[in-house]
């Protein structure tokens, strides 16, 4: 059974080849952290609200949910630019939100409706937005790592000070393609962040298990020169410090990097997993003990940077904007069958 990040990085210690990344500053940016609870807790709730219409039979095909990570995505994306790309797997929907795109619009594609990001087309693994340089959820496993690589090298080819975002699951990290992307990357000094967003589970086999080298998965790089940091990805805060310092890196022309966040899912693989291959005492320890929202709605509340009364009125308004989203992913036609054979090609 794979342990929590708390207890993996008190076994582990520092990445051998790796410095940790440090712990957030005390002195933190009040309204950056508000800005950052905000956001987790759309995606938070959101994902909460998908799990209803899957349940419901409003979504079909596959729904992987965010639930637990939302601090990942939300520091990184928090550091990065709107022209910088970003390209993930198939648990795509929080990465979405925090890219900037209406809540609507993603909940429609979850539902399959015309007024969805990808017309409803692409379902709940494969979302497009190339306003905000969102290139995919993708379903195939690990598929995304030489695209994120292929995107970093346009950037480069064109001579524009953009960084692509690849993120990866732990067990991604276990495919070829992977390697053969991170031999190329550091070949070139591509400028790409390799995001491994390890929730500790490929599926229903815990990292211990699947990964011969176990928690320490940033220093999967070290052979082709390629530096990596471990970082608390339950943290925001350490989250939005270790991203800032490795878009730096890739803006100064120093080649790749690779974040290792360590991070866990409440819910199963898909809604279809019923995630019997851990207990329920270690799934609530990590609610209860190093929840993201929950750790940034203390240090909001102990600092007096805001009221129970502030705090409740946030998470209304999340909910209210959810809940029209939710309305408007059934009230958005189906797609016309005609869309069936737009979007196959494109003219270059």
């Amino acid at each position: 059974m794979a342990k929590s990040p708390a207890a993996a990085t008190s076994k582990k210690g520092a990445a051998k080849k790796a410095p940790r990344s440090k712990s957030a500053k005390p002195n933190v940016d009040v309204d950056q952290l508000k800005q950052d609870y905000r956001m987790m807790l759309l995606i938070r709730r959101f994902e909460e609200k998908a799990g209803q219409l899957y349940g419901m039979g409003l979504i079909g095909g596959f729904c992987h949910l965010y639930i637990g990570q939302e601090a990942v995505v939300t520091g990184v994306q928090g550091s990065a630019t709107g022209d910088d790309g970003v390209i993930t797997s198939y648990r795509d929907h929080g990465h979405m939100l925090a890219c900037g795109l209406d809540p609507k619009g993603v909940m429609a594609e979850l539902t399959g409706r015309e007024g969805g990001l990808s017309k409803g087309k692409g379902g709940s693994m494969h979302m497009f937005s190339k306003e905000k340089n969102f290139y995919g959820g993708h379903g195939i496993v690990g598929a995304q790592v030489p695209l994120g690589a292929g995107m970093a090298f346009a950037y480069k080819y064109r001579g524009q000070d953009r960084v692509s975002l690849t993120y990866i699951g732990d067990g991604a990290m276990n495919q070829g393609q992977v390697y053969e992307s991170f031999n190329m990357a550091a070949l070139w000094k591509l400028p790409v962040v390799f995001i491994v967003e390890n929730n500790q589970y490929a599926m229903g086999t815990s990292a211990e298990r699947h990964s011969a080298s176990g928690l320490s998965l940033c220093n999967r790089g070290a052979s082709y020169g390629i530096p990596g940091v471990e970082v608390d990805g339950m943290d925001v805060m350490a989250v939005r410090e270790a991203a800032a310092d490795a878009i730096a890196h890739c803006r100064a022309g120093k080649g790749p990097i690779i974040l290792e966040m360590m991070t866990y899912r409440y819910r199963g693989h898909s809604m279809s997993d019923p995630a019997k291959y851990r207990s329920k005492d270690e799934v609530n320890e990590m609610r209860s003990q190093r929840d993201p929202i929950e750790s940034v709605r203390k240090v909001l509340l102990e600092g007096g940077y805001a009221t129970e009364e502030d705090l409740k009125a946030v998470d209304k308004e999340i909910k209210a904007i959810v809940a029209e989203a939710a309305d408007f992913s059934q009230k958005s036609p189906e797609p016309d069958p005609s869309e069936l054979y737009t979007d196959v090609l494109v003219d270059a």
